[in-house]
């Protein structure tokens, strides 16, 4: 069963597929750094209302599962927390801040894909049951 959240107005389990690197993929997100990293994305995440339901730092990337309101954009979400966490991590580690001089860790851009309990079909296939006028349109409207 899926677990649904609440809000004032609304009804929705959205989650997101997300994934970012380090700028020219330098493998520096090891040991105490990645320790680091995975405790200012947790504070980031909780501070904006986000979930992390699974998530994993690699050498050179961050793969995360997170859990959203519906009331942040995807792109806001990673801009808030790739800034964030490049920011205070400069900060904290001279070694980052010699090795990125121009003060970006991360690389521009980032993968983010939807996650849902039904697939694309069932969604189509739900939508073109509604109606059975035999009218062959992928927008269809209701007749009263």
């Amino acid at each position: 069963m899926v677990d649904y959240k609440k809000g004032s107005h609304t009804v929705y389990d959205i989650k997101y597929h997300v994934v970012w690197v380090t700028k020219y993929r330098y493998k520096i997100l090891h040991k105490v750094i990645g320790q680091r990293l995975r405790e200012l994305l947790r504070q980031g995440c909780e501070t904006i209302g986000v979930t992390i339901v699974q998530g994993s730092i690699g050498k050179d990337h961050v793969h995360m599962l997170l859990s959203c309101p519906t009331n942040i954009a995807p792109s806001k979400i990673v801009q808030y927390l790739k800034g964030r966490s490049s920011k205070l991590l400069q900060g904290e580690f001279p070694e980052i801040k010699k090795k990125y001089w121009g003060q970006h860790l991360w690389a521009v851009g980032y993968f983010c894909a939807t996650v849902g309990t039904v697939t694309e079909e069932t969604i189509k296939e739900y939508i073109e049951n509604q109606d059975k006028d035999g009218v062959e349109d992928i927008f269809k409207v209701e007749d009263e």
